[in-house]
C-alpha cells in the first residue's frame, strides 16, 4: 500500500487538516475524541469532501481539489468497518457477506471466500438472520463482507469499542490473523494504544483536528501520552501453563515464569505494568516476590517524572519504570546485568 494524504476541512469549531504519507500495510489512528480520526476516516472513504488537498492511493487519485477529482465511496476501493456493523437486516448472513463480491466483475474477486469464513469463524452463522447475532458475531461478518469485496484499503472505525472486554480480546486475535493471512492494507481507528499495539505498527496521533505525529506504535506506548500516566504495559505472549496447586508455572519465550492461579489456564495474552517491575543489582537473597529474571540494560528514556528501562531477558524485551534516583542508585546504564523482579499477582490476562 502506498497512501498519500494532504486534506483540510474546515468546521465552525475547528480546523481538520492532516498530511501525511504510508507504506506500512498495519496503521491506527489514535486520538480522544473529537480529535479527527472519524473526521479523517469519513475523507478518506468519500463519506466526506475536504475543502482542499489531494489523497491518493497506490498511485490513482481518489480526491484532488485542484483537479475537481472526488471518486463516490463505491469508486474508491476503500472498504469500512464502522463501530457498529450496519449489515441489512433484511439479509441472511450468508447474503450479507457476499453483498459486495456480487457486485464485482469475476476477474476482481480475489480472496477465497471459504477460508475467509473458516478463518473468521463464521461458518455455522451462514443461513442464520443477522438480528439474532452477537456483537461479536456481527463484527466479524461485517468485516468478512468488507473484504470480500476486495478493497485496496480498508478503514476499521473504533470496531471494537462497542464490546465488552471478553468479547473484544476474543476477537483480536481473529482480526490479526485475517490481516496476516490475506495481506489486506488497513487503518485501525481507535482511541484504544492497547487495541492499537496488538493491531499495528506504525499510528498516526491525532490531537485537536491536526496530526501531531507519526511514529511506531511501541514508541508512542512508551511516552508520557501514550500511557495517560498510568505507566507502560508490557505485553506477554504465556504458555505452557502447569497446575502447582496454588500457583501456575509457564513460559514466555524459554523464560519460566509463575502467575497466581485462575480459572482460566489458556495461554495468552497477558498484560503487566512496567511500574511493578522491581530491579536489583544482583539477586535478591529472599522475596515474596515468585519471579527473578537476570536481563541486561539495553538503553533508558524519560517518562513524565519516571524512567523507562528497555530490558533484554533473553532475547525478550521488558519495560521497568523507575524513579531517577533509583537510576543513579543502581547505575543504569546499556550493558548494565539487573535482575527484574515481579510478583505472581502482577498479570492481567486479556485473552
Amino acid at each position: 500500500m502506498f497512501l498519500e494524504v494532504n486534506v483540510t476541512k474546515k468546521f465552525p469549531d475547528i480546523i481538520c487538516h492532516a498530511a501525511f504519507s504510508l507504506e506500512n500495510k498495519q496503521c491506527g489512528v489514535f486520538g480522544p475524541s473529537g480529535s479527527g480520526k472519524s473526521t479523517l476516516m469519513h475523507m478518506l472513504a468519500g463519506l466526506l469532501e475536504p475543502d482542499s488537498g489531494f489523497i491518493r492511493l497506490n498511485g490513482r487519485t481518489l480526491f484532488d481539489h485542484e483537479q475537481k477529482i472526488s471518486l463516490p465511496p463505491d469508486r474508491r476501493r476503500v472498504g469500512v468497518v464502522f463501530q457498529h456493523a450496519h449489515l441489512f437486516p433484511h439479509m441472511s448472513v450468508q447474503r450479507n457477506l457476499f453483498y459486495g463480491m456480487n457486485r464485482l466483475p469475476k476477474q476482481e474477486r480475489n480472496i477465497n471466500s471459504d477460508h475467509l469464513i473458516k478463518v473468521l469463524r463464521i461458518d455455522q452463522l451462514l443461513n442464520r438472520n443477522v438480528t439474532k447475532l452477537s456483537g461479536g458475531e456481527r463484527q466479524r461478518v461485517a468485516l468478512g463482507r468488507t473484504i470480500l469485496a476486495n478493497p485496496q484499503l480498508i478503514l476499521l472505525d473504533e470496531p471494537l469499542s462497542g464490546l465488552d472486554s471478553t468479547l473484544k480480546y476474543q476477537i483480536i486475535p481473529q482480526l490479526q490473523q485475517v490481516f496476516a493471512e490475506f495481506s489486506i492494507p488497513m487503518l485501525f481507528i481507535s482511541h484504544s494504544l492497547q487495541e492499537l499495539r496488538m493491531m499495528t505498527e506504525e499510528v498516526l496521533v491525532m490531537q485537536q483536528g491536526k496530526l501531531a505525529q507519526q511514529l511506531a506504535t511501541e514508541e508512542l506506548a512508551r511516552t508520557s501520552f501514550g500511557t495517560g500516566g498510568q505507566g507502560y504495559t508490557n505485553l506477554l505472549h504465556l504458555d505452557a501453563m502447569e497446575d502447582l496447586g496454588k500457583l501456575l508455572s509457564c513460559r514466555w519465550g524459554s523464560i519460566p515464569m509463575m502467575l497466581v492461579k485462575a480459572p482460566d489456564q489458556r495461554p495468552g495474552e497477558f498484560s503487566l505494568n512496567g511500574r511493578d517491575i522491581i530491579l536489583f543489582k544482583k539477586h535478591p537473597d529472599a522475596s515474596s516476590a515468585r519471579n527473578m529474571l537476570s536481563c541486561t540494560v539495553r538503553r533508558t528514556y524519560e517518562t513524565n517524572w519516571l524512567v523507562g528501562v528497555e530490558l533484554d531477558c533473553k532475547g525478550q524485551t521488558l519495560i521497568a519504570e523507575i524513579v531517577p534516583q533509583s537510576v543513579e542508585e543502581l547505575n543504569i546504564r546499556p550493558g548494565k546485568e539487573v535482575v527484574a523482579v515481579f510478583k505472581a499477582s502482577a498479570f492481567r490476562r486479556l485473552y
